[in-house]
């Protein structure tokens, strides 16, 4: 099992930013009482719909990513801020450091998020859609801070967020809010900018669309490689996803969705990977979700199965091929590339299995055309019945509901784009 050991990179807001050199953010009362209207929202979500189908006039995207280092001086300062406040030394951060080290100090994410604001502008441009797309990061350059003054700066004062992120949990909705909310008292802009966030798009066709075709084109490449084939015995379809405390996944979701064990988050997952398999002609096919990148401590449970000890049982079962999905991940950044491509990949050829690893969305047409489609949808105020949804579990909030994604280590802090707390 692959683990860092770093802890939860969730650090408590206060330290975090103390650490960064920021003010932390004010408390939740002064945006608005707790579940009293939507903090930070523009005025068609304030009261705090599941739906918002009042249309909005947005000034602009706000797409909101993780950040990432670009040479190898940046490597343990963004350590540092993605861990801060939990007095991780530096040596410890190394252990994680070395990954990036492989690749020259070099995250990929953000060209790749430079390559998909190219490509939003482009795809918005070609439907005549005047939007400008401004981009921040939580834990880079550009950061969060960076991008708002700009919108301050050229006069934008609603916004409609993008995160790169398709599901719900702390660490992939939650906590962008968070930053959302912490970047507007960075910068004072709390009383001028309001932000909205697309809803989290984990079953929205454009999204699903590039792992149908990864899995159909994934399993035709296996048949070519192992002549005989069977893929009803002979194959696994492996579908990852990172790892998150087993305390965060049970309460990832509104609580009275009741989503039990591993919360929306895993059953989000799971809904998808039914849906890849059906339509991609391979309900005859075996798989399971699996967990990547565990970064917590032993003593704390995370979301298992792991990946490679999943792959290490698969001999024993006949398996002969695996396809592994990168479901849970929007491009191919060092969590791929190192954790799959690396390690998982690694595990397979330890164990006799020949393996394929599909794409991610990255910049792929259906997942581009995708984002227009829900950042439209707020513009237009479409009704909840006319939004696609390929599971039974969407289409998902606009408006994230109390207690939404609560991170139980460290309490509510103020959110936007969701009903208090």
């Amino acid at each position: 099992m692959a683990a860092t050991n770093l802890g939860s990179t969730g650090a408590a807001a206060p330290e975090r930013e103390a650490a960064r050199g920021r003010k932390p953010a004010p408390a939740a009362e002064a945006y608005c009482a707790s579940g009293a209207c939507v903090p930070g929202a523009t005025e068609a979500a304030q009261s705090g719909p599941e739906h918002v189908t009042e249309p909005v006039a947005y000034d602009a995207i706000l797409l909101a990513g993780f950040g990432g280092p670009e040479g190898q001086d940046d490597v343990i300062p963004f350590l540092r801020n993605v861990t801060s406040g939990r007095g991780i030394p530096d040596e410890r951060l190394e252990e994680v450091a070395h990954h990036y080290r492989h690749f020259d100090g070099i995250s990929p994410i953000n060209q790749q998020n430079r390559e998909l604001k190219a490509a939003l502008e482009a795809e918005l441009a070609r439907r005549g859609v005047e939007l400008p797309v401004i981009w921040g990061n939580r834990n880079w350059d550009p950061y969060l801070n960076d991008a708002l003054n700009e919108a301050n700066e050229r006069g934008f004062t609603k916004l409609i967020a993008i995160a790169t992120s398709a599901y719900s949990s702390y660490s992939s909705c939650r906590q962008y809010r968070e930053d959302f909310a912490d970047a507007l008292a960075d910068t004072g802009l709390a009383e001028t900018v309001q932000i909205d966030k697309v809803r989290q798009f984990f079953d929205h066709p454009g999204f699903v669309q590039p792992f149908i075709e990864g899995v159909r084109d994934g399993l035709a490449e296996l048949e070519r490689r192992v002549p005989g084939l069977d893929r009803t015995s002979g194959v696994e379809v492996l579908f990852a996803t990172h790892s998150i405390p087993s305390t965060d996944a049970a309460r990832s979701g509104p609580a009275e969705r009741g989503f039990g064990e591993g919360g929306a988050y895993a059953a989000q997952h799971r809904a998808v990977a039914e849906v890849v398999m059906r339509e991609a002609g391979a309900s005859d096919v075996p798989w399971q979700l699996v967990y990547q990148s565990r970064s917590g401590p032993p003593s704390m449970p995370w979301l298992e199965p792991d990946i490679n000890d999943a792959i290490a049982e698969l001999p024993a079962t006949g398996r002969k091929a695996v396809v592994i999905v990168p479901l849970g991940f929007v491009s191919d950044h060092m969590e791929v590339l190192w954790d799959l491509d690396n390690e998982a990949l690694e595990s397979c050829e330890e164990h006799g299995l020949e393996a394929v690893r599909v794409p991610t969305p990255g910049t792929h047409p259906a997942y581009v055309a995708g984002l227009v489609d829900l950042v439209l949808e707020r513009v237009n105020g479409t009704p909840t019945e006319e939004r696609p949804a390929m599971t039974e579990l969407g289409p998902w909030y606009d408006v994230c509901r109390p207690g939404c994604c609560e991170n139980v280590r460290l309490g509510f802090r103020p959110a936007l784009a969701g009903i208090a707390p």
